[in-house]
């Protein structure tokens, strides 16, 4: 296939895929009601697009997210005796957790660049699972929530761990990033239940 044909073969394709998904997307939000929140990063014809916060009130915005690194009982003990060939593994992260926060927009394409007033990232050994429990937290005064900035700490810190401790294993898992809770904005006060 020569490269006209193969381009236009793409676009009529991008043609039809774009019908389809305004199509599909006009029946869900039929189906579903007026009344369910839609997916906001979404269009009216199914395309990414970045939220327009302009119209929102500014307010206090806070989010708290965790993850698990599952290291293992060999691993979890050179952490804990600070013995790992690359350093202070809980320190990196925590740095690295911090960083990644401020870092969001940059990794994360849709995410509005906020300026954060606060990030904490806290790292805990767990001796009953070998694991490194994350807790993260993100807050700014603004239009838009900082709950991907806290999981954003979580998520680099766990993988910090990961690459501080690899060489010792291939095993560690980072496992169960979520959102704990949030603050401020429409929706106000949102935590999960257990």
């Amino acid at each position: 296939m020569d490269q006209d044909a193969h381009h236009n073969s793409h676009v009529i394709l991008g043609s039809i895929n774009d019908k389809f998904a305004a199509q599909e997307l006009s029946s869900i939000s039929h189906h579903l009601g007026e009344n369910t929140p839609g997916l906001t990063h979404v269009g009216s014809t199914g395309k990414a697009q970045m939220v327009d916060v302009s119209p929102k009130e500014n307010s206090s915005r806070t989010a708290i997210a965790s993850c698990k690194v599952v290291l293992g009982k060999k691993v979890f003990d050179l952490v804990l005796a600070n013995q790992m060939a690359k350093g202070d593994v809980l320190t990196v992260a925590k740095i690295a957790g911090i960083n990644g926060a401020k870092h969001t927009s940059t990794l994360i394409p849709l995410c509005h660049n906020i300026t954060l007033a606060h990030v904490r990232v806290d790292l805990r050994l767990n001796p009953e699972d070998f694991s490194v429990e994350i807790e993260g937290e993100a807050a700014s005064t603004g239009k838009t929530g900082v709950e991907m900035e806290a999981m954003t700490a979580v998520s680099i810190a766990g993988l910090t761990v990961y690459d501080m401790c690899k060489a010792a294993s291939k095993d560690i898992q980072v496992t169960d990033i979520r959102l704990e809770c949030k603050t401020g904005g429409k929706t106000g006060y949102w935590c999960r239940e257990e």
